[in-house]
């Protein structure tokens, strides 16, 4: 990922978060919901990942909306609330106004939830898929 031109690194609240992430191809993949860090043996913090989706979200915002937010989501999901969809910083194309990544959609992989939405509530209401008569 690139470092601003001050060569003083970024701000990640400020450049990452709440930005939409877009495909290779400009189509929506989702928002940065939080953001995964690790240290360098030099002591600098480095994004590593970034996270997305309610397993992201519910954290960010605390308290008991965040809780139920992210039980909701694991127990939706299947997946274990402390694991929240992460895209690896090395798709990552370049970022500004949204987060571009080299990648497709399909392959970053963080559409868990919304299929589990679509297979199991969209597609459940009554009429929904069926062609016109």
């Amino acid at each position: 990922m690139r470092e601003h031109t001050s060569g003083h690194g970024m701000d990640a609240m400020l450049d990452l978060m709440d930005r939409q992430i877009v495909d290779h191809d400009g189509g929506m993949v989702g928002k940065v919901d939080d953001v995964e860090l690790e240290e360098r043996e030099d002591g600098r913090l480095v994004v590593s990942g970034l996270l997305t989706g309610p397993g992201a979200l519910g954290p960010r915002l605390g308290g008991a909306l965040g809780s139920i937010t992210t039980a909701v989501w694991s127990r939706l999901s299947g997946r274990p609330a402390d694991s929240p969809k992460r895209i690896d910083v090395s798709a990552v194309a370049g970022y500004g106004t949204v987060v571009e990544l080299a990648i497709s959609r399909r392959a970053a992989d963080v559409d868990g939830f919304e299929d589990w939405v679509r297979d199991r509530v969209i597609c459940a209401l009554p009429g929904v898929g069926e062609g016109p008569e």
